[in-house]
């Protein structure tokens, strides 16, 4: 009778831990595929700033230091075997909760990175610009206080640490290239005669009136009033030199309506000295095309506009409707 064979000990052993071994590769390998794609550890948004010239080495030691990632080794290995050739992008990147391997990796290869933002609002004065930027503390470095009507009102996108100094000269390189452009398509014959003269009646009119289309009309009362030798009795202008353009907090004073000096065109004709903040596009426009009116008068009419008048009978009765209109508010 033949003899049944038999697995020695030291087989069986071998064949057991060969199959373990299989199958903790199995497992390892099931792990690496799957940690591609499965949700990440940050409970929630973080955000990274991979710099200019960072490697993706750089980038998975950034992202394991805000929690996005478990593992930089990880990260790295999975990114260099499944997320293709596509180089990373510098800036600032928003990670979202629970984002992948996966997820992260196409965050930071497609360059959209956090967009800030600091607003410029129409007719702010330089005084202020200088506050704002001053004040926003992801912003780095000093900077003087800009020249009134240097810089154009509009949103304006920063990086986290970029140099103050750096964010104002694209405020005013804006300014600069939309004066340039709007001076070449002016009307002709305007009573301003060079840009800067434009800024300053710009920033006059941005000062009188936030109804947009009120200003080419208030644009025009004041090119009257210059060509006819008149004050431009603007009350903003008598502010300008008490406040540098902030807020006065009261009434004009009696003293400093008659108060002589390079701004108050109450006491004066023409122009003043500079402009008296930093008027926006609508109102630059507006000087540069102004609306063809006879009216040399303006006065609020008590719903955020103004009622024009081309004599100053008119005018003296738009006054006291104002007035009338102000007693009953319990204004004066």
């Amino acid at each position: 009778m033949a003899r049944r064979s038999r697995s020695s000990p030291t087989r069986r052993i071998g064949c057991g831990i060969l199959l373990i071994g299989l199958a903790v590769a199995a497992f390892i390998a099931f792990r690496f595929v799957a940690g591609w794609s499965e949700d990440g550890p940050a409970a929630k948004d973080v955000s990274i700033t991979v710099p200019e010239g960072a490697t993706l080495s750089d980038a998975a030691v950034l992202l394991k230091q805000a929690g996005a990632v478990r593992s930089a080794d990880a990260f790295l290995t999975r990114a260099k075997v499944f997320g293709g050739s596509t180089p990373i992008k510098a800036g600032e990147f928003v990670i979202p909760a629970r984002a992948s391997n996966k997820d992260i990796l196409a965050i930071l290869q497609g360059g959209k990175t956090l967009t800030r933002l600091i607003t410029i609002p129409e007719g702010m004065p330089s005084i202020l610009v200088h506050e704002r930027l001053m004040a926003n503390d992801q912003l780095t470095g000093d900077i003087k206080v800009p020249e009134e009507g240097s810089v154009l009102p509009d949103s304006y996108a920063f990086d986290k640490g970029e140099p103050r100094a750096a964010v104002l000269k694209r405020m005013q390189d804006a300014m600069t290239k939309l004066l340039a452009k709007l001076w070449a398509e002016r009307a002709p014959d305007l009573v301003v005669k060079t840009p800067r003269e434009a800024i300053i009646l710009a920033s006059i009119v941005e000062k009188e009136t936030a109804v947009a289309k009120e200003r080419p009309t208030v644009a025009g009362v004041y090119a009257n009033r210059l060509r006819a030798g008149m004050m431009l009795q603007a009350d903003p202008t008598i502010i300008y030199p008490i406040t540098r353009g902030k807020p006065l907090g009261r009434r004009i004073r009696k003293s400093e309506i008659a108060a002589v000096n390079d701004y108050n065109t109450y006491a004066m004709t023409g122009l003043p000295k500079g402009p008296i903040a930093n008027p926006g596009r609508l109102s630059i426009v507006a000087v540069l095309h102004p609306a063809q009116t006879k009216a040399l008068y303006f006065v609020a009419d008590g719903e955020g506009g103004h009622i024009f008048a081309d004599t100053l009978q008119q005018h003296n009765e738009n006054v006291r409707k104002w007035f009338e209109i102000r007693r009953a508010r319990g204004e004066l």
